[in-house]
């Protein structure tokens, strides 16, 4: 990822970057139904690397599994890339886990930039603590190996019913988590952070009592030229 665009994601909320988005006609780039666990930290920025899940067989799915070094939930783990976003496809599923404490902060310890499931994690009270971020739906206790057969490592996958991309971009904040997809991220980046300032400009003359009307959109010759004096004003 452009470093330039990186830092601009880590300043825009995932609400102006599904604005931009819709510009664009694509409406269903917001992972539905997950929530952080530590919602004051800055914001997650990442490339994805995904993990897809199946429906655990009991004949495949027994608790030795983990003794290959190369089971996927494991490896996924140890390979995906330092500054990209771990993305689990847990079929919306949170009866299993996903992962647990100590396999989430491995991906701290390696710098990844964040996890993602549409599932859920076990030890929520400890990864809540922990200085990365991670989302998901809800806490779950029982290891995945009783519904889950980590299967597919960095593949398309679907994740809250949106299509996920090895590389796409993923953003989170308190709100949520979006999925820009890799060949739109600078332009989005560009254009919602022109968004982000003009929303700022407009969240201030809010707060002081003036109308929304002729102001947001910008309709009215007033509101633009206040815009831009505002503008100059700040630096911004």
């Amino acid at each position: 990822m452009d470093p330039t665009t990186r830092e601009r994601l880590m300043q825009i909320s995932t609400a102006t970057l599904c604005t931009a988005l819709f510009k664009r006609g694509l409406r269903n780039q917001c992972i539905q139904d997950v929530r952080p666990l530590n919602p004051g930290l800055p914001n997650m920025v990442g490339e994805a690397f995904t993990l897809r899940y199946i429906p655990a067989r009991e004949d495949r799915n027994g608790i030795a599994v983990f003794q290959n070094r190369d089971h996927p939930q494991r490896k996924a783990v140890e390979d995906c890339p330092g500054g990209a976003v771990l993305v689990i496809d847990s079929r919306k599923d949170a009866r299993a886990a996903s992962a647990g404490g100590i396999l989430v902060a491995r991906l701290m310890q390696r710098g990844v930039a964040g996890v993602v499931t549409d599932g859920g994690f076990r030890d929520s009270p400890d990864i809540a603590r922990y200085a990365m971020p991670a989302y998901h739906s809800r806490p779950s206790a029982p290891t995945n190996l009783t519904l889950h057969e980590a299967i597919e490592i960095n593949g398309p996958i679907g994740c809250g019913d949106v299509a996920v991309f090895p590389g796409d971009v993923v953003v989170g904040d308190a709100e949520g988590v979006v999925v820009i997809p890799a060949h739109l991220a600078d332009e989005i980046a560009a254009e919602a952070t022109e968004m982000t300032v003009f929303e700022d400009f407009v969240q201030e003359k809010v707060m002081e009592g003036r109308s929304i009307l002729g102001l947001y959109p910008p309709t009215d010759e007033r509101s633009r030229s206040d815009f831009a004096a505002w503008r100059a004003e700040r630096g911004r």
